[in-house]
């Protein structure tokens, strides 16, 4: 079975990550999306609630599977049994900050990392942009889920 995983904080998810893991799903048998326990950051949204809004938004896909990790990316993929890693990237500024990422993971693991570009449509979106947006009571349909812009609306705007 080719599995790989599409890791990141996702707070919240947006049309771009399911651009990359939707992309993702037409390649792999299996697709882990996991979700990064980050204790030293604040998060709008704590991680059972990201990995539900993730859970949903992807059920559609049927190969995509929701998970949490803490620690090096790495030690989760050999604790999973996954040989590799997906990555969107939407400007040359990512490439030259996960490109040394992917080096360095796979000097410590042998994981290999593979790079995807994000769609045009959708290469502009970042989760602090989105955030910035409804918190100032503009309109982000079309740029994330139905769902989470609810749930943005609903915890930014109260």
């Amino acid at each position: 079975m080719r599995r790989v995983v599409c890791p990141g904080s996702f707070d919240p998810i947006t049309n771009g990550h399911l651009d990359i893991i939707g992309r993702a799903s037409r390649q792999y048998d299996e697709v882990v999306v996991a979700v990064l326990i980050n204790l030293e950051k604040k998060s709008l949204f704590t991680v059972e609630e990201r990995i539900q809004m993730l859970q949903t938004v992807t059920k559609e896909y049927g190969n995509v599977r929701v998970d949490k990790f803490h620690g090096l990316l790495v030690d989760y993929c050999k604790q999973q049994e996954i040989p590799a890693i997906v990555k969107g990237l939407r400007a040359v500024s990512d490439f030259d900050y996960e490109l040394q990422m992917a080096q360095l993971n796979y000097r410590m693991s042998g994981v290999e990392t593979l790079f995807m570009a994000t769609g045009p449509e959708v290469s502009f979106l970042s989760s602090s942009r989105i955030k910035e947006i409804v918190k100032y009571g503009g309109n982000v349909s079309g740029l994330v889920p139905d769902l989470v812009q609810e749930l943005l609306v609903e915890r930014l705007r109260g």
